[in-house]
């Protein structure tokens, strides 16, 4: 499989009242699977994950949903060897192809006998989650999932999906890439004792979303980068279940 070849295969069934979440992954998967867990056991009600989408073809979170019970359909799309298929091909093309990918996956099928073939699929899909997602999506991503620019000819969302991101800082601190260790670094020189987590929306501005859930985590003296890690990713799994238990329920 080339890495512009999709492996989503819908498993659309006709639920009524099951909410539908697409993930968006880069690496392992740990949050990934704090939502399967949560889904599976109905900590958050009702819900299933429809897609896993990951950057990397490695990433071992594309595992996680397959060995899921039942599995989790899963795509990938890598930037580089997109942008090199094509010479005219930019980084807005690769995001308007995810968001493409994401959406068209998540369509739900005519019903049997419709007359109007005619008529503009639907998306079934509820919320997209960004679970260390290590890409930046440009505006014209936000346009595609807010309904404000064409996902496929002729197929607009007709209504905005939420879309929430976990980032490991707090509200205006660190953001974007290594937050973690830029506050582990800056709390060495005594210039910071705290650091955190938080759930947010997202918007072109990059982790500047209004914030969801916000959870502080102390930076111990003398504590190592991996201590401070390991106690972050646990604030991570729950911080990530509670925000999107949130949004469906206010949705």
């Amino acid at each position: 499989m080339s890495e512009q070849t999709t492996s989503a295969t819908s498993t659309y069934s006709g639920e009524t009242g099951v909410r539908k979440i697409a993930v968006l992954i880069s690496g392992s998967g740990t949050n990934l699977q704090a939502l399967i867990d949560a889904c599976s056991s109905s900590t958050i009600p009702n819900a299933r994950i429809t897609l896993v989408f990951s950057n990397r073809k490695a990433a071992y979170g594309l595992t996680r949903a397959a060995n899921a019970s039942p599995p989790i359909p899963t795509d990938y799309l890598a930037l580089q060897p997109f942008l090199k298929a094509g010479a005219d091909r930019t980084r807005v093309d690769y995001d308007l192809e995810v968001a493409r990918r994401v959406l068209v996956h998540s369509e739900a099928p005519r019903a049997r006998g419709s007359e109007n073939l005619e008529a503009e699929p639907e998306v079934d899909l509820d919320l997209i989650v960004l679970a260390g997602w290590m890409h930046v999506l440009s505006g014209e991503f936000l346009q595609v999932i807010n309904g404000q620019r064409p996902y496929a000819p002729g197929r607009t969302l007709k209504a905005p999906i939420p879309i929430i991101n976990l980032h490991p800082a707090l509200p205006g601190a660190f953001d974007g890439s290594n937050a973690l260790s830029r506050a582990w670094e800056a709390a060495q020189r005594g210039e910071i004792h705290k650091t955190g987590a938080m759930m947010h929306r997202v918007v072109q501005e990059v982790d500047r979303g209004e914030p969801i859930i916000v959870e502080e985590v102390e930076i111990r003296n003398g504590e190592s980068l991996e201590e401070l890690e390991g106690r972050v990713h646990e604030v991570e799994h729950r911080i990530i279940v509670e925000a999107v238990r949130k949004i469906l329920a206010e949705s």
